[in-house]
């Protein structure tokens, strides 16, 4: 599941891709095989043996999480 974050919260990306031009025609982040399409991955880190969730930055300029 895709989520944006804002500061320090958590949205929904329907919230903010509704408007965006790069969304679904759904209104949803164009989200494939794993791979954001609309935006690029800025952090993919592991840290202390534990997985972390790969970060996203939209072409709009937001930050998407991927979280289980």
């Amino acid at each position: 599941m895709l989520v944006v974050i804002i500061d320090n919260q958590i949205i929904a990306p329907q919230q903010v891709c509704q408007a965006c031009l790069m969304a679904d025609r759904d209104g949803r982040p164009r989200w494939q095989q794993g791979k954001l399409g609309c935006g690029r991955l800025i952090r993919s880190l592991n840290c202390c043996s534990e997985p972390q969730s790969d970060t996203y930055e939209c072409q709009m300029g937001f930050r998407l999480v991927e979280i289980d």
